[in-house]
């Protein structure tokens, strides 16, 4: 008998892994179907037709169960992530007081990037094309994808 409640516990185990962590491998289906299928083997020929449908009925019945609860949102909420990010990559530079005309230092090497200095802030900056060495002046020419464009002074 204890085998039997053991084959049915691997078998829910399986099903959980299959619906929760391994969607559409069919790992863990197929586990849980060997599992549950040799319990219900077992049931048949070691006991009686009786304790064996109380199986198959008991395997339906947790098996319900237990979809339904791995289903739910709020069975997984508690172990996912909770923190938000507030966070992004970068404002636009013209919304951070930056605007075309504006002159500063570099403070890297700009290879054609590179980190510039304007107004006491530094800035993810390109250069036109051409390399300045750091502590050059420059000044704001453009924008491009979040990047300062600057040229040498």
């Amino acid at each position: 008998m204890f085998l039997i409640i053991l084959l049915v516990f691997f078998g829910l185990l399986f099903l959980v892994a299959e619906l929760v962590l391994l969607p559409g491998v069919s790992i863990g289906a197929i586990l849980a179907l060997l599992s549950y299928g040799g319990a219900i083997y077992i049931s048949f020929k070691d006991f009686s037709p009786l304790v064996g449908g109380i199986v198959i009925a008991v395997i339906l019945l947790l098996s319900l169960i237990v979809t339904v609860v791995s289903l739910r949102a709020k069975t997984w909420e508690r172990f996912s992530l909770r923190q938000k990010i507030t966070s992004s990559s970068m404002s636009e530079p013209k919304q951070e007081g930056v605007k075309v005309g504006d002159t500063g230092m570099t403070v890297s090497r700009l290879a054609p990037m590179g980190k510039v200095e304007i107004g006491g802030r530094t800035f993810e900056a390109k250069s036109q094309g051409d390399y300045i060495d750091p502590r050059q002046p420059i000044e704001v020419v453009g924008f491009e994808n979040f990047n300062i464009i600057v040229k040498k002074r």
